[in-house]
Parts: structure tokens; sequence; C-alpha cells
């Protein structure tokens, strides 16, 4: 049961962000374009590594986990 409502819950945020970037793109423009996310273009391709964004990412995601799951 626990199971179903934790994959209930990722569907809906999900849909949410999915929402989001169709009627709001410009509100999570900043994502990938901080200080600290290295993005390296060349004529031949190009590397993009968003090490800044990935950390606020984690940050955020541990917060809500050890809200929503704390015993």
């Amino acid at each position: 049961m626990a199971l179903g409502k934790m994959l209930l819950l990722l569907g809906m945020l999900i849909a949410l962000v999915g929402a989001i970037l169709l009627w709001a793109p410009g509100l999570l423009g900043w994502f990938g374009h901080l200080p600290g996310d290295i993005r390296i273009e060349r004529d031949k391709g190009g590397f993009y590594f968003p090490i800044t964004s990935m950390l606020i990412v984690s940050i955020v995601l541990s917060i809500l986990v050890n809200l929503f799951f704390r015993r």
C-alpha cells in the first residue's frame, strides 16, 4: 500500500512540473543556468553538466522526503 501511495505522489508531482513547464515556461528558466553549471559548446558538439542545479534538486528532494516520511 505504501508503494502505491508513493507512486501516486510521484505521478502527481510529475504532472505538476509538466503543467508548470507547459503554461509558465519562464518560471523554471533559471534551472540549468546557475553559477557552477558547466557548459562547453563547440562547433562539433557540446557538453553540459548541471552541478549546482542538481545539488539544489537533491537538497529540496531530501527535505521533502524527510518531511513526508518522518516516523
